[in-house]
């Protein structure tokens, strides 16, 4: 892509999954990444209890090495927790467990983009805490056309691997968006726009999450209870910022 794609002169932009991410990193110095379902709401529930949380791309035998490596626990799958490996990609799973310092949390879309988006100030938002996110990222100076932010919605993905748009990261991204307007940043990309409208637009966000694709898969397999604490809008004030690999509350 070229020029006319990178400079629109606009202060935030939106954009979609780990290729969006990895092609604006190089031209944003602020990436908002929102994953609703689920990761970075976990990265919310972890954060708030003093988790520093450790983005890794893949759940495999190298995911147990790295966080032996970092000195941290590692989460597992949703249904594969356990007594004794109780912390999982689960936020429900994540607020019954026993406070670990340090967390490695596996994710092949929130936490590839976090990896991608390598050299700029990575954020972590969603539903639960979009206005916080929006007030810190502009108190930061970010969103303006000299000091531009993305916010990526992580979108899931088709069984052959390609990017699945999801309506919970659209609205997740159009709510943080809309907070970044709220805090005087007017110059929104068109794409931007009709994120913000598209949240603005849903009377009952916690209902229209609840019902779509991914809200109903989740609870159809046993974890009604993620997507739950997933809408809770507003509810948190932690801003997650990657910083030396981890995430962690921008204010603490």
């Amino acid at each position: 892509m070229g020029d006319w794609f990178t400079q629109t002169g606009h202060g935030v932009r939106f954009e979609w999954g780990a290729v969006g991410a990895s092609f604006l990193a190089e031209e944003t110095p602020c990436l908002v990444i929102v994953d609703v379902l689920s990761f970075t709401t976990s990265v919310t529930v972890a954060v708030e209890s003093g988790t520093r949380v450790f983005p890794y791309r893949w759940r495999d035998e190298t995911a147990a090495v790295f966080a032996d490596r970092m000195g941290a626990c590692l989460a597992v799958g949703r249904s594969a927790a356990t007594e004794e490996s109780p912390w999982s990609l689960s936020p429900a799973a994540l607020r019954r467990a026993p406070f670990t310092p340090r967390l490695v949390l596996p994710s092949p879309n929130g936490s590839t983009i976090a990896a991608a988006a390598e050299g700029s100030t990575v954020v972590a938002g969603s539903l639960r805490n979009a206005t916080a996110v929006g007030r810190w990222v502009a108190g930061q100076g970010y969103g303006t056309a000299e000091r531009p932010v993305v916010v990526i919605a992580s979108g899931e993905r088709w069984p052959d691997g390609s990017l699945r748009p999801a309506l919970e990261d659209l609205l997740g991204a159009g709510a943080v968006i809309a907070s970044l307007r709220r805090c005087g940043r007017g110059r929104l990309a068109p794409e931007a726009m009709v994120a913000a409208a598209a949240y603005e637009g849903i009377g009952d966000v916690a209902t229209t999450v609840t019902s779509c694709a991914s809200g109903r898969q989740l609870a159809d397999g046993g974890f009604a209870d993620d997507v739950a604490i997933a809408t809770e809008l507003d509810a948190c004030q932690v801003v997650p910022v990657l910083v030396d690999g981890a995430f962690a509350d921008a204010a603490a």
